[in-house]
């Protein structure tokens, strides 16, 4: 029998707000469509579809091939620098793909970067013949694409580490080749690891505004944007949400079910960790080139661009508040961790001393925030907040509350709650799953209160986690563009918003520095939490 106490409403009420947005995108797409949706289901629509499925496409076999390539040199074999590059391909995550767009373009574009390189070796000539053009849909797959491939590369590293070596020895019993043996035996043992990466990458690349918006691409995100933007219609901009977001709960749910059966994947009583292959010489040389040309492509490229801009026009340092800019960052960085990590902590010990099964449901419910893209939840807030306002001043001939909750701090905080705190009560939730209910009965034995428990022995147990997880919200919320852009107050910029202004401007040299810092944190925090990104047991 459910217990309707404090952590039963918490939990409902967790699961409410991570609702809203949701069932405000669900209802308004059966509002009655205004004139400008009527025209754009008969001219742009499809386009948008096409092109975001064109897109996600190429998106999947590209970081498909990086991720699983990259994955299996340094899992199964020991070359020059191959420990190096277990953990420096994830760097890659330091980079937004909006900010990679922006490499791009540089680099490549009339008498940009690589104007310059060839002139400085090879004299003055028109070298933007032979220069190609890496923009539109090929410059948004590759941005895309190598800022999402540690997904993959991740997730499948990990499964590797999980093969036991009892399996290849089976298959060089069998009289299988090395190829054959990677093909039909670990591949296919990989298979969820792989599915599960895929869909968190597909789940980011249909949810990407940033790039696709620079690129000029008509896309679903794109489409949300303009026509909340352009032509002031939250209705239209909430219908066009609906159709991603079926994409992207279908997708999410592939992903929920792949981490299930990965599960399998864990070592058991015969298992015996895989002997990597010692390489040397000309055979240690493609692995050698592949995860250099792959790293230097997907962090070091961006990176040495973003420098050479900022080097090249200094006056920026002059124009750009850079103070102001670090500042906001970190109110909303603190702001945001340290509430999340709080309710995630609050929601997971009412789960555990509870144990009802409503409860359970509310909470498994709460963690779906993760799988709306920024973009639909920015708008969705938006609508949800303005009819809401209205429905207070029309009934209780109260002022309009739509400030509180639109082009505000508390505001910005509520949505980076919906859209992170799958993380954070996940992360909390694995780690609870391993205090032994045993420990608290003991406790309860002692004279321990619940609370007192929960202060004594829980927290100290779960406090590298919590750290983990804090880290890991300020690297998203850090990067995070479409829901700070949006909802963010007046004239009160991030390295993220900054960059990506400067950037519509085009004006690439200044965008540089700004994302040149948030590469900078971005990379901090990265290498804080890397140990446990890589940890063989997680």
């Amino acid at each position: 029998m459910t217990k309707y106490n404090i952590w039963f409403f918490s939990s409902l009420f967790v699961a409410l707000i991570v609702a809203f947005p949701i069932i405000t995108v669900f209802f308004s797409f059966f509002n009655e469509t205004s004139n400008y949706f009527t025209v754009l289901k008969d001219t742009f629509l499809f386009d948008y579809i096409f092109n975001s499925l064109i897109i996600l496409l190429f998106v999947i076999i590209t970081t498909l091939v990086l991720g699983v390539i990259t994955a299996y040199f340094v899992s199964f074999y020991e070359f020059p620098f191959s420990n190096f590059f277990s953990w420096a391909l994830i760097l890659a995550f330091a980079v937004p793909s909006y900010i990679y767009a922006f490499s791009i373009i540089a680099f490549f574009e009339n008498y940009g970067t690589a104007f310059s390189i060839l002139t400085y070796f090879f004299g003055e000539n028109n070298y933007n013949l032979i220069i190609p053009k890496v923009d539109g849909i090929i410059g948004a797959i590759l941005a895309i694409s190598f800022s999402l491939f540690p997904y993959v590369y991740v997730l499948t590293r990990a499964s590797f580490y999980y093969q036991s070596n009892n399996y290849i020895e089976v298959g060089k019993n069998l009289g299988l080749s090395s190829k054959e043996t990677f093909f039909k035996i670990i591949l296919p043992s990989a298979r969820p690891a792989i599915i599960a990466g895929l869909a968190l990458v597909s789940m980011e690349c249909l949810s990407d505004f940033g790039t696709v918006s620079f690129f000029s691409i008509n896309t679903l995100t794109t489409g949300i944007y303009n026509s909340w933007l352009s032509f002031d219609d939250l209705n239209t901009a909430n219908q066009i949400s609906f159709i991603l977001l079926l994409f992207i709960l279908f997708l999410f749910s592939i992903e929920i079910y792949s981490r299930k059966e990965a599960r399998y994947h864990q070592p058991g009583r015969g298992f015996k960790p895989i002997t990597k292959i010692k390489l040397n010489g000309k055979k240690a040389f493609l692995p050698l080139i592949v995860c250099s040309l792959i790293l230097f492509l997907s962090f070091l490229f961006p990176v040495t661009q973003m420098i050479y801009w900022t080097v090249k026009f200094p006056k920026y340092f002059q124009d750009i508040n850079i103070i102001n800019i670090n500042i906001n960052t970190l109110i909303l960085v603190l702001l945001a961790s340290i509430s999340i990590v709080i309710i995630s902590l609050f929601i997971n010990y009412g789960s555990r001393i509870s144990k009802s099964k409503i409860l359970t449901y509310l909470t498994n419910f709460s963690i779906s925030g993760y799988a709306i893209p920024g973009v639909i939840l920015a708008v969705a807030f938006i609508t949800f907040f303005s009819n809401l306002s209205d429905f207070i001043s029309d009934n209780f001939s109260l002022k309009s509350t739509k400030s509180i909750f639109i082009g505000s701090i508390l505001g910005l905080i509520l949505a980076y709650f919906i859209r992170f705190f799958s993380l954070s009560f996940n992360g909390i939730k694995s780690s609870y799953e391993k205090i032994n209910n045993s420990i608290d009965e003991s406790a309860y034995l002692l004279g321990y209160s619940k609370i007192k428990t929960f202060l004594k022995i829980h927290i100290p147990y779960l406090k590298t986690n919590i750290i983990l997880i804090m880290l890991l919200i300020s690297l998203e919320v850090i990067k995070e563009l479409p829901i700070t852009l949006i909802l963010r107050p007046f004239n009160f910029e991030t390295f993220a918003t900054q960059a990506y202004i400067y950037a519509s401007q085009d004006l690439l040299e200044a965008a540089a520095l700004p994302s040149l810092f948030l590469i900078f944190w971005s990379t901090i925090l990265i290498l804080l939490s890397s140990k446990y990104i890589l940890s063989k047991k997680n």
